[in-house]
């Protein structure tokens, strides 16, 4: 199966623009586990996609969307798991396509950010998360799900948007280092909210969506659920401008935890790639 159950004729890798990697890893996932299960979720939901996009009058897999088959999981722990996500990322970008990570837990942003670094040097990055996910480490481990923020922010300038729960730690760190950190009440009382994350941004970016920075109304399917977020249109709203406004280079998706007789969540986080990949392509071809 590949995503959007997409004719051959646009899911060959030599013609196409995206690539999806399914990275089915939770290894530090503390809280609920089953976020491993949330690739093969979302393909399965991508198989009744509409491929037309209603929003923005296109099909977007004309443009070729390629699904790789879902990385080796390297059980020895995430500082390995990590390499091999790099490699992937940085084989792909070589070659000017888009890489489109499904997680799986949320420290697997890490080795893609590296591998984009790498070719991008003014790269920024966009994290949309309920959690601020700035511990230095968690558990023993400095790439833990839990650090995945501050290991982002040691490579290239960050931007957070949704975040709703952090540690006394984590919240000296960000007022330390004036990292731009957007909560859902600061967005709902803010009508330029949606200018201020992109003023933070650089040309070059990269977007990582763990999928609790939505509401648990609209996405209960996720391993640590925190009550307050956004809705999906201000998500939309926030993507669009980000992809009119920078070259979004990569992007993943990550924390779908899924539940089982649920689909909501799965076709949710389908429809979102999806549209992103359209914002994305829009961009591309003005």
């Amino acid at each position: 199966m590949n995503f959007g159950d997409i004719d051959a004729r646009y899911s060959s890798f030599d013609d196409s623009r995206f690539v999806i990697i399914p990275v089915p890893y939770d290894l530090t996932s503390t809280y609920q586990s089953g976020s491993r299960r949330g690739p093969e979720a979302i393909i399965d939901a991508s198989c009744n996609l509409e491929l037309y996009d209603e929003a923005l009058l296109k099909e977007t897999f004309l443009s070729g969307i390629h699904t790789r088959a879902p990385l080796a999981v390297d059980a020895r722990g995430p500082e390995e798991m990590l390499a091999t996500i790099y490699e992937e990322v940085a084989g792909i970008i070589s070659v000017e396509k888009i890489p489109v990570l499904l997680g799986g837990e949320h420290s697997i942003s890490v080795g893609s950010v590296r591998a984009m670094k790498e070719k991008y040097s003014s790269l920024s990055v966009l994290q949309l998360d309920a959690h601020a996910d700035m511990r230095d480490s968690y558990q023993s481990s400095p790439f833990s799900h839990a650090a995945v923020g501050r290991r982002i922010f040691e490579m290239c300038p960050l931007v957070q948007a949704g975040i709703r729960s952090m540690s006394r730690e984590e919240a000296v760190f960000i007022k330390d280092n004036n990292i731009k950190v957007l909560s859902p009440d600061e967005i709902e009382d803010n009508p330029d909210w949606v200018e201020e994350v992109v003023d933070g941004l650089s040309g070059d970016v990269y977007v990582s969506i763990d999928l609790d920075v939505l509401d648990p109304s609209i996405m209960p399917a996720t391993g640590t659920p925190e009550p307050g977020g956004i809705r999906w249109r201000e998500l939309l709203r926030l993507i669009k401008k980000v992809s009119s406004d920078c070259n979004i280079r990569g992007f993943d998706v990550v924390e779908l935890c899924p539940i089982p007789g649920m689909v909501a969540p799965d076709f949710t986080a389908a429809k979102l790639i999806y549209r992103l990949m359209g914002y994305i392509d829009s961009r591309n071809n003005r």
